[in-house]
C-alpha cells in the first residue's frame, strides 16, 4: 500500500490591509495546476471577504470552487481550533489524495504561532506539515509607523475580538506576526522610494533570525516557486519563537480578561477524569480545559482538549524514559476560583 507524502500547508499572516487576500488570489491565479485547498478565517465584517476568494480561477467550476473555500468565522483561529478548524482538517486529511497544497489565511489579528503548534497534534502532524508561514507585511504603513493599512479598523476589531489582550499596542502584534514567519513579504514595495523601503526592510530584520528571507513585492505578484516548497516543518521548532502573546507555560494567550492557571495530578483513569472535567465545567465558569495524563498501564501519554462541554482527547506519543509519568492541565475561564477547583478534581479522583 502506497504511503501518501505529507501534504504541505502555507499559512499567510498578516494585519487587515497588508495585502493576504491579494497575494491568495495571485498564488490560486496562478496555481498551474495544482489541486488547492482553502481555509479562509475571517473575522466579522472587518475580516477577509470569501466570496473575493471563490471568484478565483482555479481550474474547477464555481461549484467545486466553493467546495474548496472554507471560511471560518470570529475570532483568531486558535481560538476556534476545536469548533472549526480540526473538523475542517480532518475532511481535508481525508481528501489530501486529491490535493497538493492547503493555504490558510489567517484574520488581521490572528497570532499565528498558536496555529502552527494546532499541527503538532497527530491527527494533523502525520499527514500535514506547515511548509511556511509567510507574514505579508504593509510596507507604507510600517514606514509611517502605524504598521496596519487602517490602524482604526484593526483597533476596532481588536476590541471586538475577546480573545486578545486589548492592551497590546498594534507593534507588539506586529513582532508577534514576524516572530513566526519562515518568508516575510514587504507588499506594496512600489509605493515607496527605495530609501524609505530600505528603511522598512531593517526595521523588519531586526524581529527576524538571520535565516528568515525578505522579499518585496508589489500587489502580492511573486512567483509560486518563492511561496511554496519552502520545506520549513514550522510545527517542529514554533515552539522556541518567543512572542509577546506566550504564556508563562507556553500554554495559551496572556488574555486579561480571562484567568489561566495548571493542575497537576498524578495518574489518573481516563473515564474518571473525563467525568470530572465534566461536572467541573458545568460548576465552573470554564471556558477550556487541556493538558497531558498518565493512564495507569498505558505506555503513551494521553493528550486531552476540552471546549465548553465537549472534549476530544488522543495519545500523542509515548512516555520518555527520563520525563515522570504525570498529569498536568490547563485550565481556562472567567473569574475562576482556582483552589476550589484544583480541590474538587483531587477529591473526585482521589
Amino acid at each position: 500500500m502506497k504511503t501518501l507524502a505529507k501534504l504541505p500547508v502555507t499559512i499567510i499572516t498578516g494585519f487587515l490591509g497588508a495585502g493576504k487576500t491579494t497575494l491568495l488570489r495571485h498564488m490560486l491565479d496562478n496555481a498551474e495546476g495544482r489541486r488547492i485547498a482553502v481555509i479562509v478565517n475571517e473575522f466579522g465584517e472587518l475580516g477577509i471577504d470569501g466570496e473575493i476568494l471563490k471568484q478565483c480561477s482555479i481550474g474547477c467550476s464555481e461549484e467545486e470552487a466553493v467546495g474548496r473555500v472554507f471560511e471560518l468565522a470570529n475570532g483568531c483561529l486558535c481560538c476556534t481550533v476545536q469548533e472549526e478548524f480540526f473538523p475542517v482538517m480532518r475532511e481535508l486529511v481525508a481528501r489530501r489524495g486529491e490535493l497538493d497544497q492547503i493555504l490558510i489565511e489567517t484574520s488581521g489579528l490572528a497570532l499565528p504561532k498558536p496555529l502552527v503548534q494546532a499541527f503538532q497534534w497527530p491527527e494533523i502532524r502525520n499527514a500535514c506539515t506547515v511548509d511556511a508561514v509567510i507574514t505579508v507585511v504593509d510596507s507604507p504603513a510600517v514606514a509611517a509607523g502605524t504598521f496596519a493599512a487602517h490602524p482604526d479598523q484593526v483597533d476596532e476589531q481588536r476590541k471586538q475580538d475577546p480573545n486578545l489582550d486589548h492592551q497590546s499596542p498594534l507593534h507588539e502584534l506586529f513582532e508577534d506576526q514576524l516572530a513566526s514567519a519562515d518568508l516575510v513579504v514587504l507588499n506594496k514595495a512600489d509605493l515607496l522610494d527605495a530609501q524609505t523601503l530600505a528603511k522598512v526592510r531593517a526595521e523588519v530584520a531586526e524581529e527576524l533570525p538571520p535565516a528568515v528571507k525578505i522579499v518585496e513585492a508589489s500587489a502580492g505578484q511573486l512567483p509560486l516557486s518563492v511561496l511554496l516548497g519552502l520545506n520549513a516543518e514550522a510545527e517542529l521548532h514554533i515552539d522556541s519563537r518567543a512572542t509577546h502573546h506566550d504564556h508563562e507555560n507556553h500554554e495559551d494567550h496572556d488574555h486579561d480578561e480571562f484567568d489561566s492557571f495548571h493542575v497537576d495530578l498524578p495518574e489518573v483513569d481516563e473515564r474518571a477524569l473525563l467525568d470530572a472535567l465534566s461536572a467541573l465545567v458545568e460548576r465552573h465558569a470554564v471556558l477550556r480545559i487541556k493538558g497531558f495524563v498518565a493512564i495507569p498501564g498505558k505506555p503513551m501519554r494521553l493528550l486531552v482538549q476540552g471546549v465548553g462541554k465537549r472534549f476530544d482527547k488522543h495519545f500523542d506519543r509515548a512516555w520518555r524514559s527520563d520525563e515522570t509519568r504525570g498529569t498536568r492541565l490547563v485550565v481556562i475561564g472567567q473569574q475562576l476560583d482556582q483552589a476550589a477547583i484544583s480541590n474538587e478534581l483531587r477529591t473526585a479522583l482521589s
